[in-house]
């Protein structure tokens, strides 16, 4: 296992629902703006990818677990742990946490994202100069 990425999102109005909480889907989002940025901070730049390898991410299957709800304006971490890599998918554990006026797990998920080709969308191996970077040390 690898130390988890951290991203700090802030919950804008455009997340909440008619109840005033972040709607469900939006951690769907959250987790995706987290997993962009932990493949920044392994200068792994998604178009880029895409142009010199011909091959792209696709989120292939994801199981998330609701615990606590957060509001409008309330600050949270998004972590992305990487937890396995195989030829073609990675697996990825995925949290929110609230960090104030206390820390609080709000949704934990599993992400699997497989690698395709960017033209034909077939699942295709990864790189091994992908895979490099990517298998945990």
């Amino acid at each position: 296992m690898t130390v988890p990425h951290q991203w700090p999102i802030r919950v804008y109005w455009e997340d909440t629902d008619a109840g005033g909480i972040v709607f469900y889907a939006n951690y769907l989002k959250f987790f995706e703006r987290a997993r962009t940025e932990w493949l920044r901070s392994l200068e792994l730049h998604q178009q880029a990818m895409k142009t010199s390898l011909g091959g792209m991410f696709v989120v292939s299957e994801t199981r998330v677990r609701y615990h606590q709800p957060c509001r409008l304006d309330d600050v949270l971490i998004v972590e992305t742990e990487l937890t396995n890599v195989g030829r073609v998918t990675i697996d990825l554990k995925q949290t929110v946490w609230l960090q104030a006026p206390e820390v609080r797990l709000l949704c934990a998920g599993e992400v699997r994202v497989g690698w395709v080709d960017a033209t034909s969308l077939k699942p295709k191996r990864m790189p091994p100069n992908l895979t490099n970077v990517l298998t945990p040390t």
